[in-house]
C-alpha cells in the first residue's frame, strides 16, 4: 500500500519488462500494439534475448519495420539459418542478423537518444554474469542478447565475451526498476510451457507423423548417426517406442531451465502485473508463424485489460492524454 501511494504523488513511469522465448516472442509485438491501442504507452523497455529485439524496435520507433520483417519470414529461412550454423559449424553474427532487419537504420543509434528508455540483458560466457546493457551504441545492446548459443555467435564486448541473456534473466524485471519504472508489467513467454504434456503420448515408430521443429532438428541430425538396417523379419515384432526428438530434448531442456529461473528471479523481484501468453504450441523456430503469435499478445492483452487498467489508474499512470 505505501508504495502504491508513492507512485501515485507523481507522474508514474511504466516499464515492460519483454521475456525470452525465441519464436514466441512475436507475441511481444501484439501486446506492445494492443497496449498503445488503449491508450497505454511504456516508459521504459526491457529486454532478454527476443525480448531485447522487439523491445528495442519499440523504444526506437521501429516497431512497424520489425513487423514488415517478420511477416516476410519464410520456414525455409529459418531452415538455412540453422544449416549455416549446425552443418557448417559456424554460427551467424547476431549484426548481420540486425542488419537484415533495420538495415542501416540503427547504425549509429545511441540508446542514450532514444525516445524510451531501453535496456538489455546478455550473459558473461566465461563467468556466468548478468550484464544490463544501458548505454551506447544501440545495436551493440541487442546483438548480445540475442546471441542464441550455438545459432548466433557470442559478442566480443568490453573485453567480455557475451550470449543470450535468458540464460540468467529471462524476464528482467529488476532493470526495468533500475532504470526508473515505478510500474513494471513483465510479459511472460514460457509460462505455459512445462509440464502440460505437450509432446503427446509416447508412438511407435511406424506411427510417427510430421512435426514442425522436429522435423526439422532430425533431418540436420541424420548425417551424424549411423545407418540402421532393417531386418525384413522383424515386422512382427513390437515396434519400438519412439523418444522425444532431438528438438524435443533440447527445447524442453531449455523449457524447463528459464521456467525455473523465471520464477526464482521474479519470486525474488516481481512484477506490478504478468502477462503470460497461451504459446505452447509455438515452437523453438517456428519463426514464421508470426501472424499466431501476435494475435495471442492481442489476445492476452485482451484478457487480462481489466487488471492492466485498474493497475495503473491506482498507480497514477494512466489514462494519459499526452499520448507518451
Amino acid at each position: 500500500m505505501e508504495r502504491k501511494q508513492r507512485i501515485s504523488a507523481k507522474r508514474a513511469r511504466i516499464g515492460v519488462a519483454l521475456g525470452s522465448g525465441s519464436a514466441r516472442g512475436w507475441a511481444h509485438i501484439g501486446i506492445i500494439r494492443t497496449l498503445e491501442s488503449r491508450g497505454i504507452f511504456p516508459d521504459i523497455y526491457c529486454g532478454s534475448s527476443v525480448g531485447a529485439l522487439v523491445g528495442a524496435a519499440a523504444a526506437s520507433g521501429r516497431l512497424d519495420r520489425l513487423e514488415v520483417w517478420i511477416r516476410q519470414l519464410k520456414r525455409v529461412d529459418v531452415v538455412g539459418y540453422m544449416i549455416r550454423s549446425f552443418m557448417k559449424a559456424e554460427s551467424i553474427q547476431s549484426e548481420k542478423y540486425l542488419g537484415e532487419i533495420f538495415g542501416n537504420t540503427l547504425s549509429d543509434t545511441l540508446i542514450e537518444d532514444l525516445p524510451k528508455r531501453f535496456g538489455s540483458v546478455a550473459t558473461d560466457l566465461d563467468t556466468g554474469q548478468e550484464v544490463w546493457l544501458r548505454k551506447g551504441r544501440l545495436l551493440s545492446a541487442i546483438s548480445p542478447s540475442i546471441a542464441f548459443p550455438g545459432l548466433l555467435n557470442p559478442v566480443h564486448h568490453d573485453g567480455r565475451w557475451l550470449v543470450d541473456g535468458g540464460l540468467v534473466n529471462p524476464v528482467p524485471v529488476s532493470l526495468c526498476r533500475a532504470l526508473g519504472a515505478d510500474i513494471v508489467i513483465a510479459i511472460n513467454l514460457n509460462g505455459d510451457l512445462v509440464g502440460r504434456n505437450r509432446y503427446g503420448p509416447v508412438e511407435s515408430r511406424a506411427g510417427k507423423k510430421s512435426a514442425s521443429d522436429s522435423d526439422l532438428w532430425e533431418k540436420l541430425a541424420l548425417p551424424f548417426r549411423k545407418k540402421r538396417t532393417s531386418d525384413p523379419d522383424a515386422f512382427d515384432e513390437e515396434p519400438e517406442p519412439l523418444p522425444p526428438g532431438l528438438l524435443e530434448v533440447v527445447t524442453g531442456a531449455i523449457n524447463i531451465m528459464q521456467d525455473r529461473i523465471t520464477r526464482s528471479r521474479m519470486a525474488g523481484d516481481p512484477p506490478d502485473l504478468t502477462l503470460s501468453p497461451h504459446l505452447s504450441h509455438i515452437g523453438l523456430l517456428d519463426y514464421h508463424r508470426c501472424e499466431e503469435a501476435i494475435l495471442e499478445g492481442k489476445a492476452c492483452v485482451e484478457r487480462s485489460l481489466p487488471a492492466v487498467e485498474d493497475l495503473l489508474r491506482r498507480g497514477g499512470a494512466w489514462p494519459r492524454g499526452d499520448g507518451s
